[in-house]
């Protein structure tokens, strides 16, 4: 998802799909800067076409071609009538009872689609394959991080849910009370998620190293009644004791009845015998069989929440129909799923959008095979992803593009130690992915054959809406090139004028897509306010992402708005340099902010990450700020660049670019609690007095 393409849009979330959770509060009211930034972005098309000028095209393997589950003359079909395109993709799924209208657009910006229809979303997921005489087809191959694994079929995947079905029924779960969900990496996370769903049960689930103040503030604003978490899990060797922060956030809130507790490490965790269940005691323990009953295309089927401006999160709500029918058939196109042959692995967390549509939702919906993975990339070692691509040949990777640059930073060598010759298609999701860090995925990850789709959504949007083709698109490095069948978006100026090819402005979604979100849970006002009223008059939707067209057409994504930089004039964004930085062969990984700046507004200032074996050296910041003047123009050669071991980023790869810009101000350093190593900013901070001599 190119940034995010989809995650939490805030320092202190994930980075799930090219901005995936967008923090589009701002945009209620745009900062000076920002609109600084509208009002002089038709000046520098010139000064800033570095991505413009990226000239190599990749076209889809001819193989892949011929067998595409998607053509070129899906466009077609879709511009000649959209409503009648996503009746005949919902018709994928199995209903219940038929719509008896596609869209109701009357009641702008709260959509209902396939009006009338009802469905179970966790049927589809589940129930529907093993009827159709796959159940001995394996659903989720689960690899722990200490090394242990367990395979699912559809069939067992069947039975789990069920029994949890009956088991919430139970503890009196009813259709649409609020279960809060707070587990890590593991299958009973997607067996929770699908048993909310088969008894309509609306689940919000809370990323599990959120704090337990974090986990509190969704409880409370859901009003949920259950808490499903795990007494912990397993991170870089270590036990994470989920249960105690599980207490701390239940103890906080009054609406939590009961806490259901899957044993995962099986280590010693406090217990309230009143309220505190174990899974095995009370799941297993039920009936494997259990009806599944349709339910209203518009049935909440989980509220997600991202952070806001404010402070107060926002509890993003999807139905069921609409999001279903998005989420299964991107994910049948973009990855151009084969289910019986494919191993399609999906690297993000289920705490995030981008595990909900694209590990949950999407590929069970399309009978998938897929890999669940406990741990992180270097545990126990830096070749622990291509491990698990080689033991479980893993057809189809979707990962972000700071995973990838990680791993750039690593070093070729570590892959090439694994047979990944498997592969056939890789994905990108969480944020822009420059150039560099495209072509490195393909060539060493890819073996220089597999298309890479690069794809950018949010949790708003709820599923892929721009996006390569992998059996159509000529893919060009760093672009999430058009929006997918069916999707219409545009780049516009701050007037809301669409721009022509070549120019940069705004990104806006300027019709209605099914799986987009129905409204900001209890807060109708602030859903409109956040992400309807920059563009009102047009009726446009806009969550705060920049974008720009090259002369064919295509997208570029640029980041948050308020990512761009404006210096003495020009709007300069953060990506396009950050692009150029990690073009240079001693740059592995690179960080850029603006800094306020008395004679030019903003000044750049670029924090980065040398690649294995490069020594950093007196000469290396000059010749760097060449290298971006040569690549940009010389408005965006940094002020600074600062060589440092490490960046800030969260535990799902992010980077946290506020904490930089304290840095690069000279201010005290903001919360670093979401931080994956909180003694990086130490580290960074040792490193200034370097980049105070010029």
């Amino acid at each position: 998802m190119s940034e995010t393409h989809g995650t939490e849009n805030t320092d202190t979330d994930d980075t799930d799909a090219h901005n995936i959770d967008a923090d589009a509060d701002a945009n209620a009211n745009a900062n000076a800067n920002a609109n600084a930034n509208a009002e002089t972005e038709t000046d520098n098309t010139e000064t800033l076409s570095n991505l413009l000028r990226e000239n190599r095209r990749f076209p889809p393997p001819p193989e892949l071609a011929d067998q595409a589950n998607v053509t070129e003359s899906a466009y077609a079909t879709a511009d000649a009538d959209r409503e009648a395109f996503w009746a005949a993709q919902a018709a994928r799924l199995h209903w219940d009872q038929p719509w008896t209208q596609i869209l109701d657009w009357s009641d702008k910006p709260f959509a209902r689609w396939f009006v009338g229809g009802t469905l179970n979303a966790a049927h589809n997921c589940v129930d529907r394959h093993v009827e159709a005489g796959n159940g001995d087809r394996v659903a989720i191959h689960f690899e722990g991080e200490p090394g242990d694994s367990r395979s699912l079929t559809y069939a067992e995947l069947k039975t789990e849910v069920c029994k949890a079905a009956n088991a919430l029924t139970s503890l009196g779960i009813a259709a649409g009370d609020r279960v809060a969900i707070y587990m890590p990496m593991i299958p009973e996370t997607a067996v929770a998620m699908l048993a909310c769903a088969r008894i309509g049960a609306v689940h919000s689930v809370c990323f599990a190293a959120f704090s337990p103040e974090a986990l509190r503030g969704r409880i409370e604003d859901a009003g949920a009644r259950l808490l499903i978490t795990a007494d912990g899990y397993h991170r870089r060797g270590s036990v994470v004791n989920l249960k105690a922060n599980a207490d701390e956030a239940a103890g906080a809130s009054p609406s939590i009845e009961k806490v259901l507790v899957v044993r995962r490490t099986g280590h010693e965790v406090a217990w309230d015998d009143a309220r505190d269940v174990w899974w095995h005691d009370l799941v297993d323990s039920q009936s494997g069989e259990h009806t599944a009953v349709g339910l209203d295309a518009e049935h909440p089927l989980f509220i997600l929440y991202t952070s806001g401006t404010t402070g107060k999160p926002k509890g993003i709500l999807h139905t069921t129909g609409g999001y279903l029918t998005q989420a299964s058939y991107t994910h049948h196109a973009v990855f151009d799923l084969k289910p019986e042959t494919d191993v399609y692995w999906c690297t993000a967390d289920v705490g995030w959008v981008t595990g909900h549509s694209y590990i949950v939702y999407g590929p069970l919906s399309n009978g998938a095979t897929e890999v669940m993975y406990e741990g992180t990339p270097d545990t126990p070692h830096q070749g622990r992803f291509w491990e698990i691509v080689q033991k479980y040949k893993v057809t189809l990777l979707y990962t972000a593009p700071t995973a990838i640059r990680t791993f750039m930073k690593w070093g070729s060598a570590l892959p090439a130690k694994f047979d990944l010759s498997s592969l056939r298609l890789l994905g990108s999701v969480g944020e822009p992915i420059n150039p560099e860090a495209w072509i490195w995925y393909r060539e060493n990850i890819g073996g220089g054959r597999t298309p890479v789709v690069d794809t950018w959504w949010q949790t708003e949007t709820g599923a892929i809406m721009i996006s390569p083709l992998p059996g159509v698109t000529e893919a060009k490095p760093g672009s999430a090139m058009r929006p997918l069948p069916g999707i219409s978006a545009t780049v516009v100026d701050k007037g809301g004028t669409p721009v022509p090819n070549g120019g940069g402005g705004y990104l806006v979604l300027d019709k209605p897509w099914p799986s987009m979100l129905r409204g900001i849970w209890g807060d109708p006002k602030r859903f409109v306010d956040t992400y309807w009223s920059r563009f009102a008059e047009q009726g446009y939707y806009f969550a705060g992402d920049g974008a720009k067209k090259d002369e064919d057409g295509d997208l570029w994504l640029l980041g948050r708005v308020d990512d761009i930089m404006l210096v003495s004039g020009h709007n300069i964004s953060t990506t396009e340099v950050e692009s150029a930085l990690v073009s240079h062969p001693s740059v592995a990984e690179a960080a850029v902010v603006g800094a306020k700046d008395e004679t030019t507004g903003q000044r750049i200032v670029a924090f980065v990450i040398l690649r294995g074996g490069n020594e950093e050296h007196a000469e290396l910041e000059e010749t760097l700020r060449e290298h971006v003047t040569k690549a940009i123009g010389p408005i965006a050669k940094p002020r600074q660049i600062i060589v440092v071991p490490e960046l800030p980023k969260t535990r799902s790869g992010k980077i946290m670019r506020r904490l930089l810009r304290d840095v690069a101000e000279d201010r005290a350093i903001g919360d670093t609690t979401t931080l994956a190593d909180s003694a990086v900013m130490e580290l960074i901070s040792a490193k200034l007095p370097h980049a105070e001599e010029e």
